[in-house]
């Protein structure tokens, strides 16, 4: 298999998405992790090596699997560490922001590719295939490029290349806003019912859904996107303009 000159692996966080990609990698390569927390057995567990934070640094990619809120930071420890020709793989739910604190923080010599699988442990807790994953190439040779690329479709995921900015736009839409609207049926009480439609099913399946990410996540997606507050906005416009509609 063609793995882009990549062989080792780093992985910082071992939150419920650091291990999932953990999982997954360690088929492959070999999966180097540090996580702030002791979890050292679990680490062995799903088939990696626990590390200190200099080491998993060391590895031919880094990814950190950090919510968004602690990502700058993180950088900025990262970067005295990194091996000169490493290529740094962000996951954010949100990329405008990640891929300029990237650029601005991480050393020339570093490649740079920022992703989003537009998935989790939930979605994809059978398979990958039929995914989707976003890619965008900050700085990276494009040679290594494709066959990152190439190994990414061997796993059955579909591929969305596009900029930061269509990213967060779409993501807006897609990501926090169904957050949002199911973080408000929570609020409601909203609940499995004996006369449910299928429509109120699919409304429960958002709510389920959301409930298993954590309000760190939310927030980061909301705060950080920088269309989510318009998208927010534009959608309690309108069901306020319908609920006056509904008093006539």
């Amino acid at each position: 298999m063609e793995r882009a000159g990549i062989e080792k692996i780093g992985i910082i966080g071992f939150g419920r998405f650091g291990r999932f990609t953990t999982e997954h990698l360690a088929k492959d390569f070999t999966v180097r992790v540090w996580d702030e927390i002791d979890s050292a057995a679990s680490i062995r567990e799903s088939g990696a090596i626990p590390v200190d934070f200099v080491e998993v640094c060391r590895q031919d990619a880094v990814i950190p699997a950090v919510p968004i809120s602690r990502l700058k930071p993180l950088l900025e420890r990262m970067a005295p560490h990194l091996k000169k020709d490493a290529l740094v793989i962000d996951v954010c739910s949100v990329k405008v922001r990640p891929v300029r604190w990237m650029k601005d923080i991480l050393p020339v010599s570093a490649s740079i590719l920022a992703c989003h699988p537009l998935f989790g442990p939930d979605s994809a807790a059978a398979s990958l295939k039929g995914h989707k994953i976003f890619l965008y190439p900050v700085r990276i040779e494009k040679p290594v490029y494709r066959k990152i690329k190439t190994y990414l479709k061997t796993k059955g995921l579909l591929l969305v290349e596009s900029t930061p900015e269509t990213h967060d736009r779409q993501i807006a839409y897609s990501l926090s806003l169904t957050h949002f609207i199911g973080r408000a049926l929570s609020a409601c009480g909203a609940a499995p019912l004996a006369m449910d439609t299928e429509g109120y099913k699919r409304l429960l399946h958002i709510l389920q859904v959301v409930e298993n990410d954590t309000w760190e996540l939310f927030h980061d997606m909301h705060r950080y996107n920088p269309y989510a507050h318009e998208i927010r906005g534009a959608f309690m416009a309108a069901a306020a303009r319908i609920a006056e509609e509904l008093k006539s």
